[in-house]
């Protein structure tokens, strides 16, 4: 077998709380990569190393680590669980070749499960599930599984299925194999016996073999000519189709247990082996040759040209910044240059490192099918392609969403300003999602982010990671604007700057797009009409103007804009002038195309006991919101409502008052809508 077949590089998503940090440190710990198992509970987990992981007990930052099991090297990217650090797990997800999803076996199929399984399914990407805390109050497997096909619209196929439930929960029985396994207590699960079957789990077992017989025959037609004789199908047969079907998404193979009671992981493991794919099995990728303008099919090869995406930065005290990169094709070395194609620039490999969660181990190089960390790069920000002078290849940009949230911060002392501004940088780079701006009137610093636990997580890394003395604000909405109106204006630019003439004319049209479109520019001039180089000053100009809007100075969102007309003067005509009078121009148009203030609406799901579901619906009606359905769970009722996120504020204290405690929510952005008081 080559290196590339020997390597699976795996993600680990689920929502908040369904155990993805503790299976993962179960991975670690039956792989021999930790001596010892951390918990989350008592803050002692290697992949959620950041103090405030420890402090909050969630996975903010994906941390990435390898290890190996049965001569296969294992990537593993821990991925954030809430909703607030979703562009950590759009980033991670971008570079996996497989996942494995972890459902609570109580709580089945959660909200923030189903965004980051549409977010999979975006990028294609193959997954298992793993049913975990099958020793909890309430687990049920098997309801679990029509959660995943009702909520998911996957296709669940049992590998195996548990022995008991909740205090009972025994081991599992294979059903490949058809053998039942328990794990030894003795030694934290690090052994287990195989068995025959119980005779009172022995129907049950040929039930669940007969159904994952028949639903993988569906994709061959040798298992179905066996299947159909009454015929053995070999292991190996079964195991091969269900990778394929893996692969094509046809199918999602489930595994079952409870990490924190050390049952389940090693056939975890192994089913990571057989199912999901190594870095050849994936199709090559579509880029973009920047030289030509033109597509590019690469093919993933060690001795393919270099092309490889920075998936993460972040910045380590001593080291500086750390470049997390995905290789597709070609091998990176440590002490060469490589080319930043987003940047046009070259930057330099001092280094390059493996990483394991909070500690490293250098490396001499990465090679198609790697991640590994990149020492020295200056200029690289997440999302960025890494290539060659020769064959600059640009892979699909990541897009992030807009930050919804704001609060203003000040350093308490001007000593503290340049740092806080470092500080801000710094992050800024690290974290696509979150923005600085500067107020121009006031010259007050305000950061932007997804919700208010990002905005402070990001606040109390500031004070207490990097010793920022600074004041913070309270919360307050990031609004956006728009036009509701179609109009056609235009603008002369006529001045005298430095002694030398400036002349421009301009004509747009601006008209309102739907929601979610963005901003389009759009010239509807040849370069015979106008030069190219002041066409693309025209398009600075109005994208500078459309930075702030008319009515309180917010990003204006959606709009068209058509450029219809120019008049240029060869001897009066500069970019400075073509670029001033577009910005000046859409200003004025958007005043006359009756502009408006858009605010954020929010999707929230509030579970909580049933006897709280009355004041739950009716304190969320108060709130400005609209509850669109209602959903039972075995324990618990969800309310799926949308609200603005302007009375969403303070909610969680609410919550938890009147629902004594046992009131959770989640709350992500669904879209903008004209505000109207």
């Amino acid at each position: 077998m080559s290196k590339a077949e020997l390597l699976r590089n795996i993600g680990i998503m689920a929502h908040i709380d369904a155990g993805k940090t503790t299976t993962t440190e179960r991975i670690l710990f039956y792989s021999g990569k930790s001596h010892k198992i951390g918990e989350v509970d008592d803050g002692s987990a290697t992949m959620d190393w950041m103090e405030q992981e420890q402090n909050r007990g969630i996975t903010i930052v994906s941390a990435a680590t390898t290890c190996v099991w049965k001569e296969h090297q294992i990537n593993i990217i821990d991925t954030p669980g809430h909703v607030d650090f979703t562009a950590e797990v759009e980033r991670s997800l971008r570079v996996l070749d497989g996942a494995v999803a972890v459902f609570c076996a109580v709580g089945g199929v959660e909200p923030q499960s189903e965004t980051v399984w549409h977010q999979a399914d975006k990028y294609k990407v193959p997954r298992l599930a793993f049913i975990n805390k099958m020793d909890r109050t309430g687990a049920d497997f098997f309801n679990v599984l029509q959660d995943i096909e009702k909520k998911l619209g996957a296709n669940p196929i049992p590998l195996a299925i548990p022995m008991g439930a909740e205090n009972d929960y025994q081991g599992n029985i294979d059903l490949i194999n058809l053998k039942a396994l328990y794990w030894n207590i003795d030694d934290k699960g690090f052994t287990y016996r195989i068995e025959e079957i119980p005779e009172q789990y022995k129907e049950l077992a040929e039930k669940w073999h007969d159904s994952l017989l028949d639903n993988v025959s569906h994709y061959s037609d040798e298992i179905t000519d066996l299947y159909l004789e009454g015929k053995k199908v070999p292991v190996d047969l079964l195991n091969k189709v269900i990778h394929d079907s893996t692969l094509n998404g046809h199918i999602l193979p489930v595994m079952v247990g409870s990490s924190l009671k050390n049952k389940g992981v090693q056939p975890l493991l192994d089913a990571i082996l057989l199912y999901l794919p190594n870095p050849k099995e994936l199709p090559p990728i579509t880029c973009i040759h920047t030289k030509k303008e033109s597509e590019y099919i690469l093919e993933r090869d060690e001795d393919g040209p270099l092309s490889a995406l920075v998936f993460k930065i972040q910045q380590d005290r001593e080291m500086g910044y750390l470049a997390y990169v995905r290789v597709y094709s070609g091998e990176i070395k440590s002490g060469s240059s490589v080319m930043n194609v987003n940047k046009r620039k070259r930057e330099r490999v001092n280094r390059i490192l493996r990483m394991h969660a909070n500690h490293h181990e250098q490396v001499s190089s990465l090679k198609a099918g790697d991640i590994g960390v990149i020492i020295g790069m200056k200029l690289a920000q997440t999302g960025d392609s890494i290539g060659s002078e020769g064959l600059p290849l640009l892979l699909e940009n990541m897009h992030f969403p807009e930050p919804v949230i704001s609060v203003a911060i000040e350093p308490k002392t001007m000593s503290d300003q340049d740092k806080l501004r470092k500080v801000l940088d710094s992050l800024q780079r690290e974290d696509p999602t979150f923005d600085v701006t500067e107020n121009e009137e006031t010259g007050q610093l305000v950061i932007s982010g997804m919700g208010e636990l990002h905005l402070d997580v990001l606040v109390t890394r500031i004070i207490k990671d990097y010793k920022v003395d600074a004041s913070v604000g309270n919360p307050q909405v990031s609004y956006r604007e728009s036009i509701t109106k179609e109009i056609t204006h235009s603008e002369i630019f006529d001045k005298t700057i430095a002694g030398k003439d400036h002349f421009a004319k301009v004509e747009f049209r601006i008209k309102p797009l739907e929601r979610g479109s963005g901003n389009q520019f759009h010239s509807s001039l040849s370069k015979t009409e106008l030069p190219m180089e002041l066409q693309n000053a025209i398009e600075r100009g109005v994208e500078n103007a459309l930075n702030s809007g008319c009515l309180m100075g917010y990003a204006m969102i959606d709009v068209g804009v058509e450029l219809t007309a120019a008049v240029y003067d060869e001897i009066k005509a500069s970019e400075l002038s073509f670029e001033a009078v577009s910005s000046i121009a859409l200003d004025n148009a958007v005043q006359k195309a009756v502009p408006v203030l858009l605010e954020p609406v929010m999707h929230i799901d509030v579970s909580c006991p049933a006897d709280f579901v009355g004041d739950v619906i009716s304190t969320i009606t108060q709130r400005g919101g609209m509850v669109n359905s209602m959903e039972s769970r075995p324990s618990m009722e969800v309310v799926k409502a949308l609200s603005p996120l302007s009375k969403m504020f303070g909610y969680s204290t609410v919550l938890r008052s009147q629902t004594q405690g046992r009131g959770s929510f989640s709350m992500e952005f669904s879209h903008f809508e004209i505000k109207f008081n």
